[in-house]
């Protein structure tokens, strides 16, 4: 989606020395970051120049931040993002790698080089950045949190007139038009996983928005990854 095009030397040097990548970076020709999430294609329609030219962009979750580094090479004028860094833990339970929190992050920015702002902050605490966001993405998110109202009550109130929420999360096999968010056991979605907590249909995420006053809530996509639901939705806020 977004050829860093470093020198064969230093994209080599990047890619090895981070013990886990979790987002695909091609860095070089033939050199890229053999990231564990592979899912960046059905994303695309929501990531697209339009939606980031000149606007500012928060990136929650980040991880090895692909979503920030991208939305500032397609014209965002600032790009802030976030993680708490407790996919550090999920990390070494899920596949016996010990990692550093924010390394493929850093990694990436020294490489570019970004101007992305980068913050070891949990999502909730988000007001304490003291500024206001055009495009929240939450990328995988909602459905790892315990209060997915508190979080997207958190994003809302940090949005500009106008501003969104680029969300995706876990789908269900729920009707659409049925209000109930499913209650996953830990481990029943990925082994070795116990943070996925809910499944959304399309009605429980329109009422979620209202409830955090975000009456116009865009259902974009429903595709089934690797025989998992997915759901992708913008929420706008009122301009």
């Amino acid at each position: 989606m977004q050829a860093i095009g470093a020198p064969a030397s230093d994209a080599e040097r990047v890619r090895e020395s981070v013990p886990l990548w979790f987002h695909t970076f091609a860095l070089a020709p033939g050199i890229y970051t053999p990231g564990i999430a592979r899912d960046h294609g059905y994303r695309l329609p929501l990531l697209g120049a339009g939606r980031f030219a000149g606007r500012s962009v928060l990136d929650i979750g980040a991880f090895d931040g692909f979503y920030g580094f991208l939305a500032e090479a397609r014209g965002a004028r600032r790009v802030v993002a976030i993680d708490n860094e407790q996919y550090v833990d999920w990390v070494h339970a899920r596949f016996g790698v010990t990692l550093a929190g924010g390394v493929g992050f850093r990694a990436i920015a020294r490489l570019i080089p970004s101007r992305v702002e980068y913050h070891r902050m949990d999502a909730l605490d988000v007001p304490e950045l003291g500024e206001r966001f055009d495009v929240a993405l939450c990328f995988g998110i909602l459905h790892r949190v315990t209060d997915p109202i508190a979080l997207l009550q958190v994003l809302a109130d940090v949005l500009t007139p106008g501003g969104e929420i680029v969300l995706e999360t876990y789908g269900s096999q729920l009707p659409a038009d049925a209000p109930a968010i499913e209650v996953h056991e830990p481990g029943d979605v990925y082994a070795r996983d116990d943070f996925v907590y809910w499944g959304f249909p399309p009605e429980s995420l329109q009422r979620l928005g209202r409830i955090v006053g975000l009456d116009e809530v865009e259902v974009v996509d429903q595709p089934e990854v690797d025989g998992h639901p997915r759901i992708l939705a913008v929420l706008r806020a009122a301009g």
